[in-house]
């Protein structure tokens, strides 16, 4: 639970608003009766930075943390009543970043200690997602025993993925809390988020100085990371495109020129240009095969469209006895 309240506060902390993040929480470890500290969950056995507090949105908690819900989630296959701040409102234009934690194995992610989804599970429901436009790019961050298997099978454009721990590795925890008796948090989050602590909105840090900072001597296995399904190069991608809420501007150029058809005399076209609201505008593909006789081909200035490319988060603990375990496989 630690692990997803600390990626969920980073995220928080570089401006993604609640509004633009869903939380998964399987068990409610800050009111369970054996928490030592009622109401608190820490990261740390220094117990410096309380996670849960009075600004935790928690979305999805307990018996709502099924597979089918996140299925659900991920593609917006919901009934009609489903309210629409448990909805992921995305569209083509959204950047996503997608953060799971539990006990794992081969090409298998447990929730609640009671169901399974699978590697081919979550790469159709991200097929689905390419098919209904409801991302730009997807940043898959998996922290569980075996979690590389978890992306062999995603197969859609656009998406990135990183794990803790290789085929046949765990995925170990990094310290305990003597005074609690269990581990607080995992290795490869713990670092993760040693990273993130130095990063801003306005930070040039990029996915591949993240991925770098990897080194068995920190995590204890082998970390994964998929790139062939996506489209820049991590070099290029800043941390802040899928943490922080920063909008970045594209502008799309228009796949064909429009132009006027002005059949007079050239010398008596106005210089102002064409006033939209009362010239008849034509749209040609082809403007060589327009340019015949008297008339004048008269290219436009056609304003471009421009969209906001905009982030969004899922951070989700999906195993109910997290906090019993001093790993997370």
């Amino acid at each position: 639970m630690a692990n997803a309240l600390s990626l969920y506060r980073t995220v928080k902390r570089l401006g993604i608003p609640d509004s633009q993040i869903i939380l998964m929480l399987s068990d409610d470890i800050a009111c369970n009766p054996r928490n030592a500290f009622q109401g608190e969950v820490f990261n740390n056995a220094d117990r410096q930075l309380e996670l849960y507090g009075d600004n935790v949105k928690v979305d999805y908690r307990g018996y709502e943390v099924t597979v089918e819900n996140f299925i659900r989630l991920l593609t917006d296959r919901w009934p009609k009543e489903q309210p629409r701040s448990k909805r992921l409102m995305t569209d083509e234009n959204s950047n996503i970043f997608i953060y799971l934690t539990g006990h794992g194995g081969d090409e298998f992610l447990k929730f609640q200690d009671a169901e399974e989804i699978s590697s081919y599970d979550i790469a159709d429901a991200i097929a689905q997602m390419h098919e209904m436009k409801r991302y730009n790019e997807i940043f898959l961050m998996i922290d569980t025993c075996q979690a590389n298997t978890m992306y062999s099978q995603i197969y859609s454009p656009g998406v990135i993925a990183c794990g803790s721990s290789d085929l046949h590795e765990s995925s170990y925890s990094h310290h305990s809390d003597m005074e609690i008796g269990v581990a607080v948090i995992d290795r490869f989050t713990y670092f993760t988020l040693e990273f993130l602590e130095n990063v801003t909105t306005t930070s040039k840090a990029t996915l591949q100085d993240l991925f770098d900072y990897y080194t068995f001597d920190k995590i204890h296995s082998n970390v994964g990371v998929m790139t062939e399904l996506f489209n820049r190069d991590p070099n290029e991608v800043l941390i802040t495109d899928f943490f922080a809420n920063v909008q970045k501007t594209v502008i799309d150029e228009p796949d064909e020129d429009y132009v006027y058809v002005y059949d007079g005399d050239i010398n008596d076209y106005p210089n102002e240009g064409i006033d939209s609201e009362f010239e008849t505008f034509h749209h040609i593909k082809n403007t060589k095969q327009q340019n015949k006789s008297n008339n004048h081909i008269i290219k436009l200035n056609v304003p471009k469209e421009e969209h906001n490319i905009i982030s969004y988060a899922i951070t989700a603990s999906v195993i109910g006895l997290f906090i019993y375990g001093y790993n997370s496989s």
